[in-house]
C-alpha cells in the first residue's frame, strides 16, 4: 500500500463528511470562506479531518473548478496533523483516478473512493476500478453503500482488493453490522471504518478504528465523545457511551436517510453554524420532516450536547 512519510494511517479516527456552505445568490455560489471556517471549527473541536466532496458535500452538483477547489480550501485550512481525505467519486475509473491524482498534487493524505456508480458493475470491473483510482498513489478507502451504488462491496471482495494492495480501509455503509467480523476474518489488516452514524456503538465494538461521520457537523464534541467511548481500539466504556448513544440516536439516524444533507444542514443551522440551503436538486425540508428535525435537535441541544 502507498506510504506517506511521517504519517500513520491517516484514514483512522474521526473524519468529518463536511456539509458544505453555499452563498444566499441566485447561482447558490459555493461559500469558500464559511468552508473553511467549519474545517478549523472541527479541528478545534476534537475531530481528526474532513471528507470533502462526498454526498453531504454535495459533490455531484459542483463544477470541476468548484470541486477541485474545496479540496484545496480544506488543505490550507487543515492545521498540522489534520486529515484531509477527499472523495473521488465519479463515473468513470479514469475520472476517479483524476480526482486522486488532483487531491494528492492538493496535500491530502488518502481518498474515499465509491465503486463505479453509474450501474451495477461485475467484480472485474470493480476491481478495475479501484486499480485506477490506486495509480494516483495515495492510500484508498473503499465506501460500500450499495443502497446508493448498486454494487456491493461484499466481505469477499473487499478481500480481493485488499489482498492486491488496493484498499487500505473500508466506510462500510450497508447497515449490517454482522459484517464487521467476517471482514476480520478474510481481511485482518483492513480497517474498518464505521461509514453509518446511526451503527457507531455496534461497528465501534465490533472493532472500527475510525468513523467517516455526518452529525459532527452540527454537535462535534458530544459525537467525538462517544467515538471515543465506543471505539474498542481505545478503551470502549460502554457504562458511558450507552446513555450517550441513546441520547443523540435520534439525530443520528437522519444520517441514514434520504433527507440527510437537509436535516444535517438544518441541525447545524439551529446549533449556530453555517448549514444553510443545499442546492438542486436538494430543497429545503418541509412539513411534518422539518418539524422532527427541530424538534430532535432542539432535544439534543437543550440536554447540553455540543
Amino acid at each position: 500500500m502507498p506510504e506517506i512519510p511521517g504519517v500513520s494511517a491517516p484514514w483512522r479516527g474521526v473524519h468529518v463528511a463536511t456539509a458544505l456552505p453555499f452563498q444566499d445568490d441566485d447561482e447558490l455560489s459555493v461559500d469558500y470562506e464559511g468552508y473553511a471556517a467549519h474545517v478549523r471549527f472541527l479541528a478545534e473541536h476534537g475531530c481528526d479531518g474532513v471528507c470533502p466532496n462526498g454526498s453531504l458535500g454535495e459533490y455531484q452538483t459542483l463544477t470541476d473548478e468548484e470541486r477541485a477547489r474545496v479540496v484545496r480550501v480544506a488543505v490550507e485550512a487543515a492545521p498540522e496533523g489534520f486529515g484531509v481525505m477527499p472523495g473521488v467519486a465519479a463515473y468513470g475509473a479514469l475520472e476517479s483516478r483524476r480526482w486522486a491524482e488532483q487531491a494528492r498534487e492538493a496535500g491530502a493524505r488518502a481518498v474515499l473512493a465509491l465503486p463505479p456508480n453509474s450501474y451495477r458493475a461485475d467484480r472485474e470491473a470493480v476491481v478495475g476500478h479501484y486499480r485506477e483510482v490506486a495509480r494516483a498513489g495515495l492510500p484508498v478507502v473503499a465506501y460500500n453503500n450499495p443502497h446508493d451504488t448498486k454494487v456491493d462491496l461484499t466481505p469477499e471482495l473487499l478481500a480481493e482488493l485488499h489482498g492486491e494492495g488496493l484498499i487500505v480501509a473500508v466506510k462500510e455503509f450497508s447497515g449490517d453490522v454482522r459484517r464487521a467480523y467476517e471482514i476480520a476474518e478474510r481481511s485482518p489488516g483492513l480497517d474498518l471504518l464505521v461509514g453509518a452514524d446511526d451503527v457507531l456503538l455496534e461497528l465501534g465494538l465490533a472493532g472500527a478504528v475510525g468513523w467517516i461521520a455526518g452529525y459532527p457537523n452540527a454537535i462535534p464534541e458530544s459525537t467525538v465523545e462517544l467515538y471515543r467511548l465506543a471505539t474498542s481500539g481505545v478503551g470502549a466504556d460502554l457504562e458511558k457511551a450507552l446513555p450517550l448513544y441513546r441520547a443523540l440516536h435520534p439525530l443520528l439516524r437522519w444520517d441514514s436517510r434520504t433527507e440527510f444533507v437537509q436535516a444535517i444542514k438544518a441541525s447545524m443551522d439551529l446549533a449556530g453554524l453555517r448549514g444553510g440551503s443545499c442546492r438542486p436538486p436538494r430543497s429545503r425540508l418541509s412539513g411534518e420532516v422539518a418539524a422532527r428535525v427541530v424538534r430532535e435537535t432542539e432535544t439534543v441541544l437543550g440536554l447540553g450536547y455540543r
